[in-house]
C-alpha cells in the first residue's frame, strides 16, 4: 500500500469544510481572496459569455461599480440605445428602394394590403345590421316600408295607416277594420321586437 496516493489522501473521518468548497467551487477572482467564488459576473462589453467568479461579498462591491457603457461616448450610447429598439438588427425605411418593393410587372403588394385594411375600418364603422326575422319583415311589409325603417319613420306610417283607416274616419263604415287590426299587430310586433 502507497502511503502518498490520491485514494489514500482523499480519505477523511470529518472533511475539511475549506477544502471541499475550493474542490467544487472555483476561487474567487478578486486578488487576495481565497473564498469560494460561487457568483459570477460579467467581464464588460465586447467581451459577452466571459465571467469572472466572485465571493457574496466582491460580486456586491462588483455590481455597484459595473457600467457597461463605460468609454462610450455620448452619441455612441444614444446609438446604441436606438439600435436596441430593433435588437440591433438593421432597419430600413418604408419605400426607399420602390424598385425592388415594385414586382416586376409594376404592381405594388403593399397597395392591396392598404386597400384591404381601408375596407376594413369602413366595415368597423358601419353598425352591423341584425337579420330580420320572417314575423318582422311580414309587418313592415303590412306597413309598406323598407325592412331598413327605424323609430320615427315607422310611428309617422302607423298614425298615417290608422287615420286612413280608422271606422271613424270613414264615417263608419267597418269594411277596413280587418285591415286595421293587420296595421295594429304588425306595429305591436315591431315595438316588442325593439324597432321603436
Amino acid at each position: 500500500m502507497k502511503l502518498d496516493s490520491k485514494l489514500f489522501d482523499s480519505i477523511r473521518v470529518k472533511p475539511d469544510k475549506e477544502r471541499a468548497a475550493q474542490d467544487t467551487h472555483p476561487v474567487c477572482d478578486h486578488p487576495g481572496c481565497n473564498r469560494p467564488g460561487l457568483h459570477r459576473a460579467p467581464k464588460g462589453r465586447d467581451r459577452e459569455g466571459e465571467y469572472f467568479n466572485f465571493c457574496v461579498d466582491h460580486v456586491r462591491e462588483y455590481n455597484k461599480s459595473y457600467n457597461y457603457f463605460v468609454g462610450m461616448g455620448d452619441d455612441d450610447v444614444r446609438s446604441y440605445q436606438k439600435d436596441s429598439l430593433t435588437g440591433h438588427r438593421p432597419t430600413w425605411k418604408m419605400g426607399v428602394n420602390k424598385q425592388a418593393a415594385d414586382g416586376p410587372d409594376g404592381y405594388d403588394p403593399r397597395s392591396r394590403m392598404r386597400s384591404n385594411a381601408q375596407q376594413r375600418a369602413e366595415q368597423a364603422r358601419r353598425p352591423r345590421q341584425r337579420k330580420l326575422l320572417t314575423l318582422e319583415k311580414r309587418s313592415l311589409d303590412v306597413l309598406n316600408l323598407p325592412y331598413t325603417a327605424r323609430g320615427a319613420e315607422i310611428k309617422a306610417r302607423y298614425k298615417e295607416l290608422v287615420k286612413l283607416n280608422h271606422p271613424d274616419a270613414n264615417g263608419g263604415d267597418r269594411s277596413s277594420e280587418d285591415r286595421l287590426r293587420e296595421i295594429i299587430q304588425a306595429y305591436n310586433v315591431l315595438k316588442k321586437a325593439g324597432f321603436l
